[in-house]
């Protein structure tokens, strides 16, 4: 795939019905062979659309108009080139929990959550968030996660969670503003809701800090699963992250985590995290699959904003892999 169809693709999949401004930033960049070229420069995990685009918003360049953001990235490219090298998208979206939250309420608890990908460690406190699936809503505080649901009934109870930890390359700090900026860059310049929530999480966050270790998620995973209590299940989860990941590392990743004990739930691009005879998808936009120690249950929209079940409905299932679990 060529930068040009990157960008497209980008605008035709994630970003069409969800930021009219990302929308047309990307088919702008996908026609401009200036840009192209200097993208073209970077290594290929820099040349993403949201990354390039957060990396203007952070800088304080504009992002919602095609000519003002191209005078503004070529002008200033030596900028907006270094904060690419050294930034990667580590887009921490609390609304994720929203569609994790029915999986991990089905699991014999108490939990121990070790999150791969874990940016700043937002999606580590499903049970500190409320939720709100259409007219139901479930427990209280902020932030509150809507979430649109079909296929199943909502979940009626949080998870109890007793150790919290997160895996990440590079783990950002809530307490720290200049990694709460780089949080609020990443997200899309309508989302004034999620800037609000990602304020909201932020402060759970902070009262409580979980644990984030520096490190990759084949070589230090086990480690760090060795060191969550052992009368918890274990439960190894991430969203939107093996995009980022070569595809023999996905492999070997997910040999690794198939190895541990406890629970591994994947919720990512049915491109890069495979499964076969899914489902058609439903209409309005991209969505990830949500999956179970290898078993694809439901379609998701990229931000939590909505989930299709088409599995087995959640139930409580057994607490190790060793024991096939199944919900049936």
């Amino acid at each position: 795939m060529t930068t040009a169809d990157r960008y497209t693709t980008f605008a035709e999949r994630e970003a069409r019905g969800v930021s009219p401004a990302y929308e047309r930033l990307s088919e702008a960049v996908s026609r401009d062979d200036e840009l192209l070229a200097r993208i073209d420069t970077l290594p290929p995990a820099k040349r993403q659309p949201n990354l390039l685009f957060a990396v203007v918003r952070l800088l304080g360049g504009p992002v919602t108009d095609p000519v003002a953001f191209r005078g503004y990235a070529l002008a200033n490219w030596p900028a907006v080139e270094a904060e690419l090298r050294v930034r990667a998208t580590q887009t921490n979206e609390p609304g994720r929990c929203a569609v994790l939250l029915p999986v991990l309420a089905a699991l014999p608890g108490p939990l121990a959550l070790l999150e791969v990908g874990a940016s700043a460690g937002l999606n580590l406190y499903p049970d500190r968030y409320a939720y709100r699936y259409g007219d139901h809503p479930l427990g209280t505080g902020e932030p509150v996660l809507d979430c649109a649901m079909s296929g199943t009934t909502p979940p009626t109870r949080r998870p109890e969670v007793v150790w919290r930890a997160g895996l990440d390359l590079n783990p950002l700090d809530v307490t720290d503003p200049a990694d709460v900026a780089w949080l609020d860059a990443l997200i899309w310049p309508e989302h004034g809701h999620r800037r609000e929530r990602l304020r909201a999480a932020s402060a759970v966050a902070a009262a409580d800090p979980p644990l984030l270790v520096r490190g990759d998620l084949v070589d230090d995973l086990p480690a760090l699963a060795a060191r969550a209590p052992r009368d918890a299940t274990l439960v190894v989860f991430h969203t939107s992250v093996l995009y980022q990941v070569p595809p023999p590392r996905r492999e070997a990743f997910a040999e690794v985590v198939r190895g541990l004990p406890g629970h591994w739930i994947a919720n990512e691009d049915p491109d890069v995290l495979r499964y076969p005879a899914l489902p058609e998808q439903p209409p309005g936009g991209f969505h990830n699959v949500l999956a179970l120690d290898g078993k694809p249950l439901a379609w998701t929209r990229g931000h939590g904003q909505a989930m299709t079940w088409f599995g087995s409905p959640p139930c409580t299932v057994a607490s190790t892999r060793a024991e096939r679990p199944g919900c049936t």
